[in-house]
Protein backbone atom coordinates (compact mmCIF):
# COMPACT_ATOMS: atom_id res chain seq x y z
CA UNK A 1 0.00 0.00 0.00
CA UNK A 2 2.70 2.67 0.37
CA UNK A 3 4.22 1.39 -2.68
CA UNK A 4 0.53 2.21 -4.28
CA UNK A 5 0.87 5.90 -2.46
CA UNK A 6 3.50 6.69 -3.61
CA UNK A 7 2.95 5.66 -7.27
CA UNK A 8 -0.46 8.12 -6.67
CA UNK A 9 2.09 10.61 -5.47
CA UNK A 10 4.00 10.40 -8.71
CA UNK A 11 1.22 10.79 -10.77
CA UNK A 12 -0.28 13.65 -8.97
CA UNK A 13 3.27 15.82 -9.45
CA UNK A 14 3.06 14.66 -12.93
CA UNK A 15 -0.11 15.90 -13.69
CA UNK A 16 0.06 19.33 -12.49
CA UNK A 17 3.05 19.62 -13.90
CA UNK A 18 2.09 18.92 -17.56
CA UNK A 19 -1.17 21.11 -16.62
CA UNK A 20 1.07 24.25 -16.27
CA UNK A 21 0.88 24.03 -20.04
CA UNK A 22 -3.09 24.00 -20.73
CA UNK A 23 -2.69 25.13 -23.68
CA UNK A 24 -0.12 23.02 -25.17
CA UNK A 25 -1.30 20.20 -23.64
CA UNK A 26 -4.95 20.84 -25.53
CA UNK A 27 -2.83 20.97 -28.93
CA UNK A 28 -1.10 18.06 -28.53
CA UNK A 29 -4.34 15.51 -27.30
CA UNK A 30 -6.08 17.27 -30.03
CA UNK A 31 -3.15 16.51 -32.53
CA UNK A 32 -3.10 13.03 -31.55
CA UNK A 33 -6.61 12.71 -31.79
CA UNK A 34 -6.73 13.39 -35.19
CA UNK A 35 -3.17 11.33 -36.51
CA UNK A 36 -4.82 8.45 -35.07
CA UNK A 37 -8.36 9.24 -36.57
CA UNK A 38 -6.12 9.00 -39.71
CA UNK A 39 -5.51 5.64 -38.96
CA UNK A 40 -9.10 4.62 -38.54
CA UNK A 41 -9.66 6.31 -42.19
CA UNK A 42 -7.62 3.45 -44.13
CA UNK A 43 -9.87 1.25 -42.45
CA UNK A 44 -12.49 3.31 -43.92
CA UNK A 45 -11.36 3.45 -47.46
CA UNK A 46 -10.32 -0.87 -47.22
CA UNK A 47 -14.18 -1.81 -46.38
CA UNK A 48 -15.40 0.46 -49.00
CA UNK A 49 -13.93 -1.28 -51.46
CA UNK A 50 -14.02 -4.53 -50.46
CA UNK A 51 -17.12 -4.99 -48.47
CA UNK A 52 -15.81 -7.48 -45.86
CA UNK A 53 -12.37 -8.55 -44.73
CA UNK A 54 -12.87 -12.45 -45.16
CA UNK A 55 -15.93 -13.08 -43.35
CA UNK A 56 -15.29 -9.71 -40.78
CA UNK A 57 -17.32 -6.88 -41.45
CA UNK A 58 -16.42 -3.52 -40.32
CA UNK A 59 -18.29 -2.69 -37.09
CA UNK A 60 -16.46 -6.32 -36.04
CA UNK A 61 -13.00 -4.86 -36.87
CA UNK A 62 -13.75 -1.86 -35.69
CA UNK A 63 -14.40 -3.49 -31.86
CA UNK A 64 -10.65 -5.22 -32.60
CA UNK A 65 -9.52 -1.93 -33.36
CA UNK A 66 -11.44 0.32 -30.06
CA UNK A 67 -10.09 -2.93 -27.95
CA UNK A 68 -6.45 -2.49 -29.01
CA UNK A 69 -5.76 1.51 -29.05
CA UNK A 70 -7.58 2.13 -25.80
CA UNK A 71 -5.08 -0.37 -24.55
CA UNK A 72 -2.50 1.04 -26.20
CA UNK A 73 -3.46 4.41 -25.09
CA UNK A 74 -2.99 3.21 -21.35
CA UNK A 75 -0.12 1.12 -21.34
CA UNK A 76 2.20 4.20 -23.22
CA UNK A 77 0.39 6.62 -20.49
CA UNK A 78 1.32 4.92 -17.93
CA UNK A 79 4.38 3.22 -18.41
CA UNK A 80 5.84 6.35 -20.84
CA UNK A 81 9.13 6.16 -17.77
CA UNK A 82 9.96 2.53 -19.67
CA UNK A 83 9.81 3.94 -23.09
CA UNK A 84 12.78 6.53 -22.35
CA UNK A 85 14.58 4.64 -20.02
CA UNK A 86 17.38 4.52 -21.94
CA UNK A 87 18.48 8.59 -21.55
CA UNK A 88 18.85 7.94 -17.91
CA UNK A 89 21.40 4.80 -18.34
CA UNK A 90 23.02 7.03 -20.84
CA UNK A 91 23.62 9.57 -18.64
CA UNK A 92 23.72 7.40 -15.05
CA UNK A 93 20.97 8.98 -13.58
CA UNK A 94 19.84 5.47 -13.00
CA UNK A 95 22.40 5.20 -9.78
CA UNK A 96 19.89 7.71 -7.54
CA UNK A 97 16.90 5.28 -8.19
CA UNK A 98 19.38 2.72 -7.33
CA UNK A 99 20.02 4.52 -3.79
CA UNK A 100 16.21 4.93 -2.95
CA UNK A 101 14.42 2.13 -0.75
CA UNK A 102 11.81 1.47 -3.54
CA UNK A 103 11.55 -0.73 -6.31
CA UNK A 104 13.36 0.97 -9.15
CA UNK A 105 10.10 -0.91 -11.73
CA UNK A 106 7.35 1.34 -8.99
CA UNK A 107 9.87 4.60 -9.49
CA UNK A 108 10.20 4.22 -13.12
CA UNK A 109 6.70 3.35 -14.28
CA UNK A 110 5.54 6.85 -11.78
CA UNK A 111 8.36 9.07 -13.31
CA UNK A 112 6.09 10.41 -16.03
CA UNK A 113 1.85 10.25 -16.68
CA UNK A 114 1.78 11.28 -20.74
CA UNK A 115 -1.49 12.74 -20.72
CA UNK A 116 -1.05 13.66 -24.20
CA UNK A 117 -2.19 9.62 -25.17
CA UNK A 118 -5.55 11.00 -24.46
CA UNK A 119 -5.89 11.48 -27.60
CA UNK A 120 -5.32 7.86 -28.63
CA UNK A 121 -7.43 6.75 -26.25
CA UNK A 122 -10.38 9.09 -26.53
CA UNK A 123 -10.60 8.67 -30.20
CA UNK A 124 -10.43 4.32 -29.61
CA UNK A 125 -12.84 4.83 -27.34
CA UNK A 126 -14.98 6.03 -29.60
CA UNK A 127 -14.89 3.69 -32.03
CA UNK A 128 -15.09 1.36 -29.68
CA UNK A 129 -18.66 2.82 -28.46
CA UNK A 130 -19.44 2.87 -32.40
CA UNK A 131 -18.71 -0.35 -32.69
CA UNK A 132 -20.40 -1.87 -29.58
CA UNK A 133 -23.48 -0.02 -30.67
CA UNK A 134 -23.65 -1.22 -34.26
CA UNK A 135 -23.16 -5.01 -33.31
CA UNK A 136 -25.72 -7.09 -33.19
CA UNK A 137 -24.45 -8.29 -29.43
CA UNK A 138 -26.48 -8.77 -26.44
CA UNK A 139 -24.34 -6.93 -24.00
CA UNK A 140 -24.63 -8.73 -20.85
CA UNK A 141 -22.66 -8.59 -17.81
CA UNK A 142 -20.02 -11.27 -19.09
CA UNK A 143 -19.51 -9.62 -22.45
CA UNK A 144 -19.04 -6.64 -20.69
CA UNK A 145 -16.74 -7.93 -18.20
CA UNK A 146 -14.65 -9.79 -21.06
CA UNK A 147 -14.35 -6.35 -22.86
CA UNK A 148 -12.79 -4.62 -19.58
CA UNK A 149 -10.55 -7.72 -18.91
CA UNK A 150 -9.10 -7.09 -22.45
CA UNK A 151 -8.41 -3.66 -22.56
CA UNK A 152 -6.59 -4.13 -18.96
CA UNK A 153 -5.16 -7.42 -20.36
CA UNK A 154 -3.61 -5.53 -23.36
CA UNK A 155 -2.38 -2.05 -21.62
CA UNK A 156 -0.53 -4.75 -19.33
CA UNK A 157 0.60 -6.59 -22.33
CA UNK A 158 2.28 -3.27 -23.91
CA UNK A 159 3.50 -1.98 -20.46
CA UNK A 160 5.39 -5.65 -20.44
CA UNK A 161 6.84 -4.61 -23.68
CA UNK A 162 7.92 -0.98 -22.14
CA UNK A 163 9.35 -3.04 -19.27
CA UNK A 164 11.21 -5.37 -21.98
CA UNK A 165 12.69 -2.60 -23.96
CA UNK A 166 14.01 -0.80 -21.27
CA UNK A 167 15.57 -3.86 -19.71
CA UNK A 168 17.85 -4.87 -22.93
CA UNK A 169 19.30 -0.82 -22.00
CA UNK A 170 21.11 -2.72 -19.41
CA UNK A 171 23.17 -4.49 -21.79
CA UNK A 172 23.16 -2.19 -24.98
CA UNK A 173 22.72 1.27 -23.50
CA UNK A 174 20.22 2.73 -26.71
CA UNK A 175 17.11 1.07 -26.94
CA UNK A 176 16.71 -1.15 -29.69
CA UNK A 177 14.11 -0.27 -31.90
CA UNK A 178 13.26 -3.27 -33.26
CA UNK A 179 11.21 -3.64 -30.28
CA UNK A 180 8.79 -0.92 -32.03
CA UNK A 181 7.74 -3.51 -34.80
CA UNK A 182 6.06 -5.73 -31.58
CA UNK A 183 4.88 -2.18 -29.77
CA UNK A 184 3.66 0.00 -32.23
CA UNK A 185 3.44 -2.94 -35.09
CA UNK A 186 1.68 -4.70 -32.60
CA UNK A 187 -1.01 -2.05 -32.34
CA UNK A 188 -1.39 -2.12 -36.32
CA UNK A 189 -1.81 -5.67 -36.13
CA UNK A 190 -3.95 -6.24 -33.74
CA UNK A 191 -6.42 -4.18 -35.43
CA UNK A 192 -7.09 -7.11 -37.55
CA UNK A 193 -8.67 -10.83 -37.08
CA UNK A 194 -5.76 -13.15 -36.89
CA UNK A 195 -6.96 -15.35 -39.96
CA UNK A 196 -5.82 -13.16 -42.36
CA UNK A 197 -2.11 -13.38 -40.94
CA UNK A 198 0.14 -16.05 -42.38
CA UNK A 199 0.92 -18.76 -39.68
CA UNK A 200 4.63 -17.83 -38.44
CA UNK A 201 2.52 -14.64 -38.03
CA UNK A 202 -0.06 -15.79 -35.68
CA UNK A 203 1.89 -17.72 -33.61
CA UNK A 204 4.57 -14.82 -33.06
CA UNK A 205 1.39 -12.91 -32.05
CA UNK A 206 -0.30 -15.47 -29.95
CA UNK A 207 2.50 -17.48 -28.16
CA UNK A 208 5.57 -15.10 -28.34
CA UNK A 209 3.65 -11.90 -27.95
CA UNK A 210 0.77 -13.09 -26.98
CA UNK A 211 -1.18 -9.94 -28.40
CA UNK A 212 -4.33 -11.88 -29.81
CA UNK A 213 -4.79 -13.32 -26.29
CA UNK A 214 -5.77 -9.59 -25.23
CA UNK A 215 -7.94 -8.83 -28.72
CA UNK A 216 -8.29 -11.53 -30.96
CA UNK A 217 -9.48 -13.88 -28.70
CA UNK A 218 -11.39 -11.86 -26.30
CA UNK A 219 -13.58 -10.42 -29.46
CA UNK A 220 -14.44 -14.16 -30.50
CA UNK A 221 -16.11 -14.53 -26.94
CA UNK A 222 -17.70 -11.11 -27.18
CA UNK A 223 -19.34 -11.87 -31.03
CA UNK A 224 -20.13 -15.24 -29.78
CA UNK A 225 -18.58 -16.69 -32.98
CA UNK A 226 -16.99 -20.27 -33.40
CA UNK A 227 -13.20 -19.63 -33.84
CA UNK A 228 -11.40 -20.85 -37.32
CA UNK A 229 -8.30 -21.13 -35.37
CA UNK A 230 -9.83 -23.50 -32.60
CA UNK A 231 -9.84 -21.71 -29.18
CA UNK A 232 -12.42 -22.65 -26.86
CA UNK A 233 -14.80 -20.58 -24.88
CA UNK A 234 -13.34 -20.82 -22.10
CA UNK A 235 -10.12 -19.45 -23.38
CA UNK A 236 -11.26 -17.05 -25.03
CA UNK A 237 -12.95 -16.05 -21.69
CA UNK A 238 -9.35 -16.12 -19.72
CA UNK A 239 -7.06 -15.22 -22.43
CA UNK A 240 -6.34 -11.50 -21.15
CA UNK A 241 -4.96 -12.73 -17.94
CA UNK A 242 -2.51 -13.94 -20.33
CA UNK A 243 -1.41 -9.88 -21.12
CA UNK A 244 -1.21 -10.00 -16.84
CA UNK A 245 0.94 -12.63 -16.41
CA UNK A 246 3.68 -11.51 -19.85
CA UNK A 247 3.85 -7.89 -17.71
CA UNK A 248 5.11 -10.10 -14.87
CA UNK A 249 7.68 -12.08 -16.50
CA UNK A 250 8.59 -8.88 -18.22
CA UNK A 251 9.40 -7.31 -14.41
CA UNK A 252 11.14 -10.35 -13.63
CA UNK A 253 13.45 -10.09 -16.41
CA UNK A 254 13.96 -6.36 -15.39
CA UNK A 255 15.02 -7.32 -12.05
CA UNK A 256 17.43 -9.76 -13.60
CA UNK A 257 18.84 -6.68 -16.09
CA UNK A 258 18.83 -4.73 -12.95
CA UNK A 259 21.27 -6.75 -11.02
CA UNK A 260 23.95 -6.53 -14.13
CA UNK A 261 23.62 -2.78 -14.78
CA UNK A 262 26.91 -1.33 -14.41
CA UNK A 263 26.74 2.32 -13.94
CA UNK A 264 28.70 4.75 -16.49
CA UNK A 265 31.86 4.73 -14.50
CA UNK A 266 31.58 8.71 -14.14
Amino acid sequence: MVGWRLYLRYMSVSLRSQMQYRASFIMLTVGHFLSTAIEFLGVLVLFDRFGALRDWQLAEVALLYGMVNVAFALAEAFGRGFDTFSRLVRSGEFDRLLLRPRSTALQMAGRELDLMRLGRFSQGLFILLWASTTLTVTWTPARVAVLILAIGGGACLFVGLFVLQATLCFWTTESIEIINTVTYGGVEAGQFPLTIYREWFRRLFTFIVPLGAATYFPAMAILGRPDPLGSTPLFQHLAPLIGVAFMLVCLRIWRIGERHYCSTGS
